[in-house]
């Protein structure tokens, strides 16, 4: 029996979305807002080049999920069993 996968991945893209909102408020942007420069560049602009990437590359991966999930289901073509073509 095949089961649905929709409402694990509803639930996956919304953590992602609380996490990515999360990640650019206060309290992270505090804790890398440092004197810090690591290959000479300041340790909050590299979290933001790397944070950003890597949330685009998770909702990469989502659409492709997605993708993949919706060319195995065809649609379903309407069945006229009528051959008038009238309504009953």
């Amino acid at each position: 029996m095949k089961t649905e996968r929709k409402l694990p991945l509803k639930d996956a893209w919304f953590i992602w979305f609380v996490l990515g909102v999360v990640m650019l408020n206060y309290p992270f942007l505090h804790i890398f807002n440092k004197n810090i420069l690591i290959f000479g560049i300041p340790l909050t602009i590299l979290y933001f080049f790397t944070g950003w990437p890597i949330s685009i590359f998770v909702i990469y991966l989502f659409s492709i999920y997605l993708g993949r999930d919706t060319t195995r289901q065809p649609p379903a073509e309407p069945q006229n069993n009528n051959p008038s073509g009238e309504a009953r």
